[in-house]
């Protein structure tokens, strides 16, 4: 067996027996069926049961507020009296069926509303978890002091550093493409089931999802090169979260445009595109004039590639050369 190959299979069997790691896993499963099973249910339609409840209550309702507006014609701006002004009252308060249809409402199971909704959530908690996942996996290894015994073994760091990123990543990409495909597969059967899966929805969905799948590898990634970078899981975690709750303050700030908001380019990459206020988009399109414009741009899935890319390749070199030439305690 190729000496790269056994390396690699030595780090896939460190990252399944690491504990915390083993707890992420699970959560990235348990926390989308908890979300899952929650939008079925807030989604299900009524029962005969619930319809016929519904269509008396109704009723009396309506005849409530009819005997109300009968007795007192003047509370609803009616001047009749008498049987004209039932007759006007009768004309004026809804039937039962739009008091049914208005006190009736319930949200429908659509595919591509979830995708916005809920499919955003289980999509940013998979990229957080996987996260997490990449740098405890490699952030135990300097916290113990093993990286120089792994050294010792195989001496070539850029193996190494190698083995350790395709492990860290294609794990994460595994599990998020797994996890999001049965998410919406479960969605699309009840949805189908329900009658309200329109063509090309699962599809979209599926692509969708493993959008999300390759931005929390990429996120697991991200975890993995900083921590082998600073060499600490606390800095890593410490510095993401700086980022991520001082990142959109400062930008806002300085008057920089949402644009460049780290927060909306990775929702350009879940959702395939994220609208931004733009002030620009506003000028272009006649801005200030009596006709009103929508000052909204986009930013496509393209764009945020190239943008968040960037980073993850600078700290990637970073931390890969690093690793390369500092010593190793």
């Amino acid at each position: 067996m190729n000496a790269y190959v056994r390396l690699l299979l030595v780090e896939v069997r460190r990252y399944l027996r690491r504990r915390a790691v083993q707890l992420l896993m699970a959560a990235c499963v348990a926390v989308p069926a908890f979300i899952g099973v929650v939008t079925i249910l807030n989604t299900q339609p009524p029962s005969d049961a619930d319809i016929a409840q519904l269509e008396r209550d109704a009723e009396m309702s309506r005849q409530s507020e009819l005997d109300y507006c009968t007795e007192n014609p003047t509370d609803w701006g009616i001047e009749a009296t008498g049987e004209d002004a039932a007759a006007a009252c009768a004309a004026q308060i809804p039937d039962a069926e739009e008091y049914a249809d208005e006190y009736g409402y319930y949200d429908t199971l659509r595919l591509r509303d979830e995708e916005s909704n809920s499919g955003v959530a289980v999509a940013s908690v998979l990229a957080i978890l996987l996260l997490l996942a990449g740098t405890t996996f490699t952030g135990h290894d300097w916290n113990s002091g093993s990286v120089s015994n792994q050294l010792l073994f195989e001496p070539r760091r850029t193996r190494v550093w190698t083995a350790k990123a395709l492990v860290a990543t294609g794990g994460a990409l595994l599990v998020a493409a797994v996890v999001m495909t049965a998410y919406w597969a479960v969605l699309g059967l009840v949805a189908g089931s329900r009658d309200t899966l329109a063509d090309g929805d699962l599809l979209h969905a599926f692509q969708m999802g493993w959008r999300s799948a390759g931005v929390a590898a990429a996120s697991a990634l991200l975890g993995f090169v900083l921590t082998m970078l600073f060499r600490s899981t606390v800095a890593t975690i410490g510095i993401l979260l700086g980022a991520s709750v001082a990142g959109s303050l400062l930008l806002a700030a300085v008057g920089i445009s949402e644009r460049w908001n780290p927060a909306v380019n990775l929702l350009a990459l879940i959702d395939n595109g994220a609208p931004y206020w733009s002030e620009d988009a506003c000028y272009d399109q006649g801005y200030g004039d009596e006709e009103y414009y929508d000052c909204e741009g986009v930013v496509t899935f393209g764009d945020a590639s190239l943008y968040l890319g960037s980073f993850l390749l600078v700290s990637g070199v970073a931390s890969f050369v690093s690793f390369g030439r500092c010593d190793v305690p």
